[in-house]
């Protein structure tokens, strides 16, 4: 056994892995690297636990962690391999809600501890009291939080068409999961009371606001409101009873609806603010969570991805200039100030492949500006092949000015153009590329439509004024792939398309450039 000298150097060898990790995943070119210190980082602190004085005095057994790494790594390993990448965010929604429930079931288990000590006349420290309370409220929060993200990510949350089989199983199996679980434990557990009727109401409004087939609806805001201030409420008196078992499961029910509410209203333009303020989530999780256990490392790596989520969460936020209370509760779309569709996209030119094949011919500078289009249309290699093949057949030179917020998490349009080995001094920040945009030949918008729209600097009165976009329009030729002109997340359409340097070609992205390279090759 190791002594806790030992376990404690481990753990800080652990900690300066897991800060390494951080550094290195900032730049694709050290990104593996970082991946590796982590891995091998957890992988330290893990065996430093099992094999620590403390873990053996405490009489518990090392094979139920085995076990649980095993089946953890495997389904890591598996999701990592077989989840193609337009379906990341996804799974990184999915996984921060892991997190969560993980920081509830310790927090559980030391209530359940506390409860049978209460009964004895344990008071308990006041760090592991709110230590217990903050895990419960913001592993909650996370873990409903991140399945409403997946669920709206995946499109079987707050929509109105017909469900595949698979994504009605999920939407209706959790809700019943849920529900029965609050009346098993209201019924089977002691004694019934006030605050299992508050666990059954809780579930029951989750699961109702779960069905809905909209992300807002009248009452949805005083639902959060109420919601809040009954966690913080219950919060305190937990800290103040911590022997009182079901009022705590009252905190996790309506921590839940508060995780569930705040994030159903939120549109999917806005999941990449949603993805990084939930990492952070699970991050604040797992510090409360190392002070009810005592563990240090915990502290330390949940409280680098509690910081770093809610730095990249800011960031997010001031690429769209909007605050996150603004992202949490208010709604965007078209307002009675909007322009008619019709009226805007009077003068709209479409073009071919050939068209743009001969355009592209002549050009010296191309700008590729990819949006969720491409990620939806897994058009990156396709995009790639392009760029390759202006860069040999008519040595142009290629970039892409890539938006902070474009696509459904942080850095999604990074990762897609990496999987397609596209290079990384290729990809441009918004405001380095919108510094040489009026020297652009040809700009091709792949699927954005928000990211580009120029009234967000031509109109206070439009719901996206003052958010930074790509100044495309700057551009002497712009080629605007689509598969239609249905507008963006605002819901407001997008003169750009209407330019006099502009052209639409209607296609599935993937299509698109299929055709333009052959084109191309045959100029």
């Amino acid at each position: 056994m190791l002594s806790q000298a030992v376990v404690n150097i481990a753990y800080l060898l652990a900690a300066v892995l897991f800060i390494l990790d951080l550094k290195w995943m900032a730049h694709p070119r050290t990104a593996v690297r970082g991946n590796h210190a982590g891995m091998l980082g957890m992988g330290i602190a893990v065996l430093a636990t099992v094999l620590g004085e403390e873990f053996a005095a405490g009489g518990f057994s090392a094979m139920p962690v085995i076990i649980g790494v095993v089946i953890g790594a495997a389904i890591g390993a598996v999701s990592a391999m077989r989840v193609q990448m337009t379906k990341m965010p996804e799974m990184v929604g999915i996984f921060n809600g892991f997190g969560g429930i993980a920081s509830v079931l310790v927090a559980a288990a030391a209530i359940a501890a506390a409860t049978t000590a209460w009964t004895h006349g344990w008071a308990g420290g006041t760090q592991e009291k709110i230590a217990i309370v903050a895990s419960a409220l913001i592993g909650s929060v996370t873990f409903f939080g991140s399945y409403v993200a997946f669920g709206k990510l995946a499109e079987f949350l707050a929509v109105k068409w017909k469900l595949y089989p698979w994504q009605r199983a999920v939407k209706l199996g959790f809700n019943v999961v849920i529900i029965a679980s609050a009346l098993a434990y209201a019924f089977l557990r002691g004694d019934f009371d006030v605050w299992k009727i508050v666990i059954i109401v809780s579930t029951l409004v989750m699961a109702w606001i779960l069905m809905a087939k909209k992300d807002t609806f009248p009452g949805l805001n005083q639902i959060k409101l109420v919601s809040a201030l009954a966690s913080l409420a219950l919060a305190i008196l937990v800290a103040l009873n911590p022997g009182e078992e079901s009022m705590f499961f009252a905190l996790v029910a309506v921590a839940g609806v508060l995780g569930v509410g705040l994030t159903f209203s939120i549109g999917g333009a806005d999941m990449p603010v949603v993805i990084a303020l939930l990492n952070s989530y699970s991050g604040l999780a797992a510090a409360a969570t190392g002070f009810v256990m005592n563990n240090n490392v915990l502290i330390i790596s949940g409280s680098l991805v509690g910081a770093s989520g809610i730095i990249l969460t800011n960031i997010m936020c001031k690429a769209m200039n909007r605050s996150l209370v603004n992202v949490i509760f208010a709604q965007m779309g078209p307002t009675a100030d909007t322009p008619d569709a019709d009226e805007v996209y009077k003068s709209v030119k479409s073009t071919s492949a050939d068209e743009i094949a001969m355009m592209l011919e002549m050009a010296q500078k191309v700008c590729i500006i990819p949006g969720y289009g491409m990620a939806v249309a897994q058009a990156q290699h396709a995009v790639r092949d392009l760029a390759g093949l202006l860069e040999s057949k008519f040595g142009a030179e290629v970039e892409y000015a890539v938006h902070p917020v474009a696509g459904r998490m942080p850095g999604h349009m990074n990762v897609l153009l990496a999987e397609a080995n596209v290079p990384y001094e290729e990809l441009k920040e918004m405001d380095e590329s919108n510094a040489t945009m009026d020297s652009v030949d040809v700009a091709i918008v792949v699927g954005a439509n928000d990211v580009v729209n120029p009234v967000a600097r031509t109109d206070p009165t439009s719901p996206i004024a003052g958010m930074p976009i790509i100044d495309v329009d700057k551009a002497r030729t712009v080629i605007v792939i689509k598969r239609s002109l249905s507008p963006g997340f605002a819901g407001i359409p997008n003169p750009l398309f209407a330019l006099d340097n502009s052209l639409m070609f209607f296609n599935d992205a993937k299509k698109a450039f299929t055709d333009i390279i052959a084109a191309v090759k045959e100029v």
